[in-house]
């Protein structure tokens, strides 16, 4: 039993339901940013609980991520694709790592003007947090109406047990704070996810080898508790099982070989991102190599992956 990732639970739910319940006392300029913090906070938890925290028990930490106060991300979707996402071989692979940014030549080919464009802002911290959400979402909903069109095995079973979830969230919504749902949307929960995209804007990098792509963001005193320190990511991808309360301590002991294993792909803060790239773009759109190269995969990269996704 984990008592600080239990407590970080009761934080996110019990702020969220507190902050919401505001709404018709605090003025907007008050709860939505609150509320969108807790939902960034929410989505952090869920992160850890994916890698097997906070009990032994699956049932039980499955329970403390699956209401969605995003709205928008199935939690058996999100724990399935972040698992693909820690095969490391495969990181920052246009097709292979869920969570890339990267394009293949060909996928680039077949976007139109409008499309290329809004992902060409993307590219940069300030794209990324005011399209970047709406590109990310709008994409995730697009590849799920196909699945549920093809009637593809257990997409209709995965939506219909988070619309289920998302019907108490909707109640509390609009029947007890009394807040219209578009307004919750538009304004906490879409502001929530772009928050969490400035975590993961630079975080990864088509590099090798392959630990020179995953990159450091020290010194984030602020935005460092927020993602239960995943701003530590090198950290986080060598020993995902390892609890957020444990990073700083375990990558002080670990700073220079973690720093020589990435190639000094290191940021001070996120202020540093911010400056190099709120503007600019972290790095191109098309993949260098198109595709990372198949290769031989890394014993500790397999064990781990494989190791999460027997307890997904």
């Amino acid at each position: 039993m984990e008592i600080p990732t239990l407590l970080v639970a009761v934080l996110a739910y019990g702020g969220w339901l507190a902050a919401t319940l505001m709404y018709d006392y605090w003025p907007l300029w008050v709860v939505a940013p609150l509320t969108a913090v807790l939902v960034t906070l929410h989505g952090s938890l869920q992160h850890e609980i994916v890698h097997g925290h906070p009990t032994r028990w699956r049932r039980v930490n499955r329970l403390l991520a699956v209401v969605p106060l995003s709205l928008w991300l199935p939690w058996d979707s999100y724990q399935a694709s972040h698992i693909a996402h820690h095969m490391d071989d495969r990181l920052t692979d246009p097709l292979d790592d869920p969570e890339s940014w990267y394009w293949t030549g060909d996928e680039w080919g077949r976007l139109g003007s409008l499309y290329r464009g809004m992902v060409q802002v993307s590219q940069t911290l300030l794209g990324r947090v005011t399209l970047g959400a709406f590109w990310a979402i709008g994409r995730y909903f697009y590849f799920q109406v196909r699945a549920l069109a093809a009637n593809r095995r257990g997409a209709r079973a995965l939506w219909l047990e988070h619309l289920a979830w998302c019907i108490p969230v909707v109640l509390w919504i609009k029947l007890v704070c009394g807040m219209p749902l578009w307004l919750y949307v538009l304004t906490m929960a879409i502001p929530g996810t772009s928050i969490t995209l400035i975590r993961s804007f630079a975080e990864h990098r088509a590099k090798e080898p392959v630990r020179s792509r995953i990159a450091l963001v020290e010194k984030s005193w602020i935005l460092g508790p927020l993602f239960l320190f995943n701003n530590l990511h090198a950290l986080h991808h060598e020993a995902p099982w390892v609890p957020w309360y444990e990073y700083l301590a375990r990558y002080r002991l670990n700073r220079a070989r973690l720093i020589a294993e990435n190639e000094g792909l290191v940021y001070r803060s996120y202020f540093e991102v911010a400056r190099r790239f709120l503007l600019r773009p972290h790095d191109s759109v098309l993949h260098p190599t198109d595709r990372v190269p198949e290769g031989r995969p890394d014993p500790a990269s397999l064990t781990v992956f494989q190791a999460q996704a027997g307890n997904g």
